[in-house]
């Protein structure tokens, strides 16, 4: 063993000795490991306290966001309403195995699944009888290419094999429009802008 390449030094702070090489810490480890000082790399509580703070600082900067995109109003829950009450009467009728019909009141602002027990569907959660929120009106209800929305009331047929009566639902809320159209061939609502 050579001489000057181990070093051993008093620690005047500790009660023991320190033994460094070199070139090799850990081959003169001494029998006792608690004498070799350690340090490990972690964060202390302030760090971890600090980062905690910031992201709900960020949660809650976004939380109104996103609560109010999960919101329905409006426009949005009038779309929703339409698409659900459809959904249902094709449900019933396809389960039925009957021609089942959606009543629009327009004046009114109310539709519905004829004959329904209820607001909503036992069996999927679908809304079946709703009227449309404050300041959300029917601009057209166009069922066959004949405009029913001067009507009283106006009726879109399910068939038990999922087709439906040709149909156009146009709402309009302060000078938005969306429209809802009635697929024939599938009995299925699908929403898009009033230009599409």
């Amino acid at each position: 063993m050579k001489s000057d390449m181990w070093h051993v030094t008093s620690d005047a702070n500790r009660d023991g000795w320190r033994v460094t090489c070199a070139e090799n810490l850990h081959a003169a480890a001494p029998r006792h490991s608690s004498l070799v000082t350690r340090h490990s790399a972690a964060f202390t509580l302030i760090e971890i306290m600090i980062v905690v703070g910031i992201m709900g600082l960020m949660a809650a900067m976004g939380i109104p966001s996103i609560v109010k995109a999960l919101q329905k109003e409006g426009m949005r829950k009038a779309v929703s309403d339409v698409e659900d009450v459809c959904f249902s009467a094709r449900e019933r009728a396809i389960i039925t195995n009957q021609k089942t019909a959606v009543v629009f009141h327009p004046r009114d602002r109310q539709f519905g699944v004829e004959g329904a027990t209820g607001p909503v569907n036992v069996h999927s959660g679908k809304t079946t009888v709703a009227t449309l929120p404050a300041g959300v009106e029917f601009a057209m209800l166009d069922i066959f290419r004949q405009d029913y929305v001067q009507s009283d009331w106006a009726k879109v047929f399910f068939n038990p094999d999922g087709t439906c009566d040709e149909a156009v639902i146009v709402l309009i809320s302060k000078g938005r429009t969306q429209k809802i159209t009635l697929e024939y061939a599938t009995g299925m609502p699908v929403a898009s802008a009033v230009d599409e």
